[in-house]
């Protein structure tokens, strides 16, 4: 009787031993971690976080220093419209002095306190031609000359004509009042025409 021994051929390839499988590799600090399935990666300051989620930007620091310039100037402004107040009256015993305070009466329309700075011969001589509005006029101070018994007294009218078909108009003219020494003070013998009054006729 004979036996035959079969086997199983594997064609040149051993059979390795079985063993554990593979196990991945760890990250270690020179090789990062990369994210998986279960652990998204985190946004970083150039990677966009999740859809819906606002940008994280940094305020624009030129923006806000114009900004803040911007708010200084509007307050300097403000300030100065409020602290604004009327020039200083002069004394009444110089040119200047006597020149404001008529001035400052034609223009608030009392005739009548501006003619008490006039001289006898100015209050009977006046001229019929049309003046400015008093409302329409500001006066400011440009110099004035001094002399033992006269004085000058030169000013800077500004004339404001509203309406017209492009807006109001605005001119400045520069003009002087005249002044004679009467006592221990000072009387106008002649004054801009934009300036003047004519107590007489207000009179009749």
């Amino acid at each position: 009787m004979t036996v035959r021994r079969t086997g199983v051929h594997t064609c040149g390839m051993s059979q390795q031993p079985a063993g554990p499988p593979d196990k991945p590799e760890e990250p270690g600090p020179d090789k990062p971690e990369e994210p998986g399935p279960d652990k998204p990666e985190e946004p970083g300051p150039d990677t966009p976080g999740e859809p819906g989620e606002p940008r994280r930007t940094r305020p624009d620091r030129t923006l806000l220093a114009i900004m803040a310039a911007i708010a200084v100037i509007v307050i300097i402004a403000l300030a100065v419209v409020f602290t604004r107040e009327e020039p200083a009256p002069l004394a009444e015993s110089t040119p200047a002095g006597v020149a404001q305070r008529y001035a400052a009466a034609v223009i608030a329309g009392d005739e009548a306190a501006a003619s008490a700075y006039l001289t006898p011969a100015a209050r009977n001589r006046c001229t019929t031609e049309a003046r400015p509005a008093a409302r329409n006029l500001r006066v400011t101070l440009v110099s004035t000359t001094e002399r033992p018994e006269s004085a000058d007294v030169r000013v800077l009218i500004t004339v404001s004509e509203p309406g017209g078909p492009f807006g109001s108009a605005e001119y400045q003219v520069e003009d002087a009042f005249d002044l004679v020494r009467s006592g221990n003070g000072w009387l106008i013998d002649t004054a801009p025409w934009q300036l003047t009054v004519c107590p007489s006729q207000a009179k009749q």
